[in-house]
């Protein structure tokens, strides 16, 4: 499905046609599922991911406050290449929205709650969107 998400109107990353492709809801558990396996990785580094639940959360968490927080992408949404930008200006959401994004992802209900845009009820709440990563020119 082609869209260009808020409310139809062109945002300063939007592609010269101004309309994208939304990331498919397989290639963003994709990115997910990589995140979560680094998680339990660095979780082993201060935990045990096996009986102490706790560590690969806080650490998720950490991931979605620094990676999507300043640099727009956790580690599995490079690989995937997406990113999750600011809804209105297209820009990094910065480290509380990060936090926030992050907080909800690990409670995992709002995932399941979708707009027309695939947008989860984490997106809304943290005012970010999913979109394909901006190519970069060598």
């Amino acid at each position: 499905m082609a869209a260009n998400p808020v409310n139809k109107q062109r945002k300063p990353n939007d592609p010269p046609g101004g309309e994208i492709e939304l990331p498919t809801l397989g290639r963003r558990f994709g990115a997910l599922a990589i995140d979560w396996a680094l998680c339990l990785l660095v979780a082993n580094l201060y935990g045990e991911p096996a009986r102490d639940g706790w560590s690969p959360v806080v650490a998720l968490i950490f991931i979605y406050t620094v990676f999507a927080g300043f640099f727009a992408q956790t580690p599995g949404m490079a690989l995937t290449r997406l990113a999750v930008v600011d809804v209105d200006h297209g820009g990094p959401i910065g480290p509380l929205r990060g936090l926030l994004r992050g907080v909800l992802i690990c409670l995992v209900l709002p995932m399941l709650v979708l707009d027309g845009d695939r947008r989860g009820l984490h997106d809304r709440l943290a005012r970010s969107i999913v979109l394909p990563a901006q190519r970069k020119n060598p």
